[in-house]
């Protein structure tokens, strides 16, 4: 091993572990990594932005734009409400919803459809006293299965697409992925419907949870007479930076004021609402002309009134809020609410809200005002997983049919290898544009950018592990524990390797890493280099087992009451079926 292969894979396991312990931004992560690889000497400079210009990333970037065209539209929720039905059986329901999602998925950005569908399924479970627990995972996994059918089904199958033409190699066809895919889609989806949904807890959701047990959430205090700050603003009282406390909501006889601003004025009468470490209410009790309220039928739904709403929202692998503390972030301004709790893996974070450093995956209980709705539409920081008040307009509806009638006329054309993908999206892109189904405004919001800047310099970390040997000496290595027994094993081994590290980090890292690793494998067995790029495209996607290897995953952890154990209850299951059925059908007809 030379001493340039040593440094690029300690450069890469120092990647890995910022990735696994969550130092910051996935994006930041590899932009770093990609800078190391350039001031070193590794890669020269068009090597390192190969990926900024590379087919793949770009017409994923397009993609966004086409999604966002069709989300808006409703056209999936409005689908999936008239499937779910007044039944109350959850195998039959499953299906129903699975079938159509896993269609939905092939096509379209699997994270929108679960964005989109989970307060739905939510409220459809409240109203038939269901466990959601039982069928969000489900929800998650069948878009993950979804995105394996088509070339446009997931980023991942664009990113190794891309990757295969800066090779010199054809690229996939449309359908071809999803050919040796749609056993393993099949199978995935009958483990999940038969068998699968047992393995998950029976929780309740998480904001009837939080009802029941309001009082360890919000504490009321009532402004006396003799308060010394009467028709001060919140500020001057010093009730504005409280030790463990967050002044949420002021309730003056039938008014709410809420959020509540530094210049709010306490009034005799006022009911002060405040959330956070409610053991340290003692402190407030001893100033004079606060009364500590225990009512004992106040909940959190009394916070709400006409122009506020009790919001769930669940922190984006992307979000501008990651590693800050929420008294940093501007956030009561920046989105018109304000934090009652924050959960992280299924436990509340027993800390003053202010104080709380958000991570990715963190599930928010927000109090929102009126302006909240407009603001998080401008806003890709969170998803918020409880049903809005923004009815879908006609007028979208009729642009999203337009969008998914102008998006199936492009698939067909690229099929029928009239048009290369990337000239299909953008021909696309130019029609949704002129067509005014989407504006230039709505269109630059859609892409994504820390989803594609991570993209892209994951094109260059790959590079490099190829120039600089580093792929060969990896691939020799599994080649060598692998080939006595057998071609299948080694594809085995490949796709192993590929799955443990979309498990811990991204779906589209863990593509990339292994793309010049296969290539190098494929050369030294003497074969075909498609049926292990197919193993590992695959492979990058079957993301089952944790919920951080998904952003999916991610999505449902929360907002299902979920447990880590979950994941791996359910998830283990079917990454054994996925990865079988994948080893064989390519065995079957590549080797």
């Amino acid at each position: 091993m030379t001493s340039e292969i040593g440094f690029v894979l300690l450069i890469l396991i120092l990647m890995l572990l910022g990735l696994v312990f969550e130092i910051t931004r996935p994006d930041i992560i590899l932009f770093f990594t990609l800078s190391l690889l350039l001031l070193s000497g590794i890669i020269t400079t068009e090597e390192a932005l190969k990926g900024f210009s590379n087919e793949g990333m770009l017409t994923i970037a397009l993609l966004f734009i086409v999604a966002a065209s069709i989300q808006k539209s409703g056209i999936a929720d409005r689908v999936i409400r008239k499937l779910l039905g007044s039944s109350n059986s959850i195998r039959w329901t499953l299906f129903k919803i699975l079938t159509p999602v896993t269609a939905f998925s092939s096509v379209l950005n699997n994270t929108p459809i679960v964005v989109t569908l989970t307060p739905i399924l939510r409220k459809w479970c409240a109203d038939h006293q269901l466990s959601p627990s039982k069928f969000l995972i489900p929800l998650s996994y069948a878009t993950i299965l979804g995105g394996t059918l088509t070339l446009i089904g997931t980023s991942t199958n664009l990113v190794v697409h891309g990757m295969l033409l800066d090779a010199g190699k054809k690229g996939f066809s449309f359908f071809q992925i999803g050919f040796v895919a749609f056993p393993a889609v099949f199978f995935g989806l009958l483990y999940i419907i038969l068998f699968g949904y047992k393995l998950l807890p029976d929780h309740k959701d998480l904001l009837d949870k939080v009802n029941e047990h309001s009082k360890e959430y919000i504490s009321q205090m009532e402004v006396d007479a003799d308060f010394p700050f009467l028709n001060a603003s919140v500020e001057t009282a010093g009730l504005r930076r409280l030790k463990g406390l967050f002044l949420i909501e002021i309730i003056r006889k039938d008014e709410k004021v809420s959020p509540v601003k530094s210049t709010t004025i306490i009034r005799e009468g006022d009911k002060l609402i405040f959330t956070g470490l409610i053991s340290t209410i003692a402190e407030l009790q001893k100033i004079k002309g606060l009364q500590l309220r225990t009512d004992s039928d106040f909940s959190l739904d009394m916070l709400k009134n006409g122009n506020t709403q009790l919001i769930e929202a669940v922190v984006s692998h992307h979000s501008s809020l990651l590693y800050k503390k929420i008294q940093d972030s501007n956030f009561r301004s920046k989105f018109d609410a304000g934090v009652i709790a924050v959960h992280r893996h299924r436990e509340r974070i027993k800390s003053k809200i202010g104080d709380i450093t958000l991570k990715p995956g963190d599930t928010l209980l927000l109090l929102c005002g009126p302006d909240f709705d407009k603001k998080i539409s401008q806003s890709n920081d969170f998803y918020v997983t409880t049903p809005l008040k923004t009815p879908s307009l006609l007028e979208d509806q009729r642009k999203g049919l337009l969008s998914l009638f102008l998006l199936l006329t492009m698939i067909m054309l690229v099929t029928l290898n009239i048009l290369s993908m990337l000239k299909a999206m953008i021909l696309l892109v130019i029609l949704l544009l002129l067509l005014k189904v989407i504006t230039p405004e709505e269109a630059i919001k859609s892409l994504h950018i820390p989803v594609l800047l991570l993209i892209a310099c994951a094109f260059g970390i790959g590079t490099a592990l190829l120039e600089s040997g580093t792929a060969s000496f990896l691939a020799g290595g599994m080649v060598h524990l692998a080939k006595p027994y057998g071609i299948l094993a080694v594809i085995g081994v490949l796709y192993l390797v590929t799955n443990l590290l979309t498990e811990i980090i991204t779906n589209s890292a863990a593509a990339v890493i292994m793309f010049p690793i296969s290539l190098e494998m494929a050369q030294q067995i003497g074969i075909d280099p498609i049926p292990l790029v197919l193993a590992i495209t695959i492979a990058a996607s079957a993301s089952f087992s944790t919920p951080i290897g998904y952003q999916t995953n991610l999505i449902v952890y929360g907002p299902g009451g979920y447990k880590f154990i979950d994941y791996v209850r359910i998830g283990f299951p079917l990454n054994i079926i996925v990865m079988l059925s994948t080893i064989l059908m390519i065995y079957t007809f590549w080797i």
